[in-house]
């Protein structure tokens, strides 16, 4: 347009986050996209770093409010970053006594231009990171200012261990603890962001201390009463930290779990004896005295029998294994301890069975410990975003132990009903495992909700369920059955295609991954309703349809060229940095579109979505629907047509070729005629 000093200007998108049209994402415009001009961002940046060291305090304030918005974009961060404009930053933070909207204002600008990460958290002076420290640790500041401050420490803390070292120094768990009691929700959710970067950053040392103050202080108590327990729903992001803290407690026993059993330490040797000594004192406690080494001795192996060790004269043989290593032996004398009836009643109620039908404790409790460990993931890593916690969890002391001596007792209960013999032994286990999986898939809120549903889940209730389960997958195999089938599907597959296009339109929130850290950043994407374009763009917490209108960006369905899953997406080969994160790359995919081959990369919230999303981007390139989900709604649909179709061929075996066609008759003079009928 021949403007003079065409460099001082630029465009801009009028609409959603106002990116720069730089060089390099010029070829994204797509048509329709309204643009503005602009003053550059060079430009920009020189007003608002003279505007932010004004004396006017109006022109402070306004000028920090712009720099707040502006920072999220790269063109504008990068030219702002480059005139030193952080150390400006730097300044009013640390010579500032505001803690007001001008505050607010600073820190956000802040927060947005170090997400770029042109700058590395390092860098940041010590009186910098003091102030923010003492904007979390005072009382008289805006909530707003709190809540960045302790965002800000959060992303601190996994940069380096030096940071790490400061913000526990100086940010104390009490003082975290004091932020999770307000009633400010979102300040809430902060603190806890702080606390389990904080846990994840510290060394397993440093974490088992933390924990164990935090349990001092009635964390558990306070998180099942305040929070699981609140008026408000959960929020997806509290949710996650919550599975993230019940990980990370759960993962306290991992130590004792690779741990073996040392035959010579006296102190293990102690915890197996109290267990023989507890089960059967009144019994040999009288005579013993009396008996010789020999005599006790084999008194001794036989007690052990008893108990059900299988390496009697050498018990700490069966403790030999790890996993469960320790862990089983800890339970043990947990159970022996805790509810020393139970564990009485157990013990002695098998030692008088029949040799084959006794259910041995020892080896049940150690299968039991390993099968435990596993359905509650001790010592794998946290999911970056799983977010699947137990509340019952948080309402237990304890947890681990307490949910063992349910379960043992239910191991003797299944034992009974299954009138098992030592054969058995695995059988029975692997019930067991069945109910309390079953059992936990339903969330119950307490152990003793638990405990009464798992004991209702009795063996022939699993018998009933397998036999239920069992049914609805076998299907008739007759031949004209298949042929049937066959028939259906290209029907039943178009009414799938409908469905997924359908969901599409609906939309779904998608939460954004950085390979630094779990961000809070959502956006939306879905379909328009005559299938040619995807429209998406970034959206607010607690927003969950946002009209197709409010979403900026758009790619036409005719410019896509292809789906990628799992490895080949562009934003999982950023992240395999070593530690690949297995859940992420389970729920990755990424559209590739237009001739530049540009690539629009999502992180499904569940599989369940990504199954979805996958089969609907496939029908809309003319593919094959590949996922899971799609074979199962298929068998789904296909058993329940054909059920509806041989509704009438009940108790009827169809055979597996057609009856003969009989001859035709040698003539055909045997119409009835009504007419005659009729007069």
């Amino acid at each position: 347009w021949s403007l003079p000093n065409a460099e001082r200007y630029a465009l801009q998108y009028a609409d959603g986050r106002q990116t720069y049209i730089t060089e390099s994402n010029r070829r994204e415009i797509k048509n329709g996209s309204i643009l503005r001009l602009t003053t550059s961002p060079d430009q920009e940046a020189e007003r608002l770093y003279s505007g932010i060291q004004s004396n006017n305090s109006d022109v402070k304030t306004d000028s920090l409010k712009k720099l707040a918005s502006l920072s999220q974009d790269v063109t504008f961060a990068q030219e702002f970053i480059n005139r030193n404009g952080l150390k400006q930053i730097f300044y009013i933070v640390e010579e500032g006594n505001d803690t007001g909207e001008m505050l607010a204002h600073t820190l956000k600008a802040f927060m947005e231009l170090m997400e770029h990460d042109f700058v590395s958290w390092e860098t940041l002076s010590a009186t910098f990171i003091k102030k923010i420290v003492s904007y979390v640790n005072m009382n008289a500041v805006d909530a707003s200012v709190q809540q960045l401050s302790l965002s800000i420490l959060e992303n601190m803390v996994p940069t380096s261990r030096l940071l790490f070292e400061l913000v526990k120094k100086e940010v104390t768990l009490d003082r975290l603890l004091t932020h999770l009691q307000v009633t400010n929700a979102q300040l809430q959710l902060k603190a806890m962001a702080l606390l389990i970067a904080l846990l994840l950053a510290a060394t397993d040392t440093e974490r088992r201390d933390m924990m164990d103050y935090l349990r001092e202080k009635n964390i558990r108590q306070f998180i099942h009463k305040n929070i699981i327990h609140s008026s408000e729903p959960l929020g997806d992001e509290m949710a996650h930290y919550l599975y993230v803290l019940q990980s990370v407690s759960l993962n306290l026993c991992e130590r004792r779990m690779r741990t073996s059993m040392d035959p010579y330490s006296q102190e293990q040797r102690e915890l197996l004896q109290s267990l023989r000594q507890t089960a059967f004192e009144s019994e040999s406690e009288a005579p013993a005295s009396n008996f010789n080494t020999e005599r006790r001795r084999s008194l001794c192996a036989k007690e052990f029998r008893k108990l059900g060790f299988t390496n009697n004269s050498n018990p700490a043989e069966d403790l030999r294994r790890a996993p469960p290593g320790l862990l089983a032996l800890d339970n043990m004398v947990y159970f022996s301890r805790h509810t020393p009836n139970a564990y009485s009643r157990f013990v002695l109620e098998n030692s008088s069975r029949e040799d084959k039908h006794e259910c041995p404790f020892a080896r049940s409790s150690i299968q039991l410990t390993l099968i435990l460990c596993e359905i509650l993931h001790v010592g794998e890593p946290c999911s970056e975003t799983a977010q699947a916690f137990y509340p019952m969890f948080f309402g237990q002391d304890h947890f681990f132990e307490e949910l063992f001596c349910i379960c043992i007792q239910l191991v003797n209960k299944t034992w009974k009903e299954m009138r098992a013999t030592q054969e058995d032994f695995d059988k029975v286990l692997q019930v067991v495992r069945e109910q309390i999986t079953r059992t936990l898939s339903l969330k119950p809120t307490s152990l003793e909700l638990f405990k009464t549903r798992v004991n209702a889940l009795n063996y022939s209730e699993i018998l009933k369920l397998r036999q239920t389960e069992r049914l609805h997958q076998e299907e008739t195999l007759a031949v004209p059955v298949l042929e049937l089938r066959e028939r259906l599907k290209p029907e039943l597959l178009e009414l799938i295609r409908q469905q997924r296009l359908l969901h599409l339109c609906q939309g779904t929130l998608f939460r954004k991954i950085s390979s630094r850290r779990r961000q809070d950043k959502l956006w939306y994407c879905r379909l328009s309703p005559n299938h040619k374009v995807l429209h998406y763009g970034d959206v607010e917490e607690g927003v969950h349809a946002p009209p197709i209108e409010s979403l900026p960006e758009k790619i036409p369905v005719a410019d896509m060229k292809m789906l990628l899953v799992g490895k080949e997406c562009p934003h999982t080969k950023e992240k395999s940095s070593g530690k690949q994160n297995k859940d992420v790359l389970e729920l990755a995919f990424s559209i590739v579109y237009d001739v530049e081959e540009y690539c629009l990369n999502f992180v499904a919230p569940t599989r369940y979505e990504f199954c979805l999303w996958t089969d609907g981007l496939n029908v809309l390139l003319g593919k094959e629907m590949t996922s899971e989900r799609t074979q199962t709604d298929l068998d789904v649909l296909l058993s329940m047509e054909l059920k509806l179709r041989l509704l009438d061929l009940e108790n009827i075996s169809i055979p597996d070729t057609p009856p003969p066609v009989p001859k035709p008759p040698s003539n055909l003079n045997f119409c009835y005629d009504f007419s005659h009928a009729e007069q």
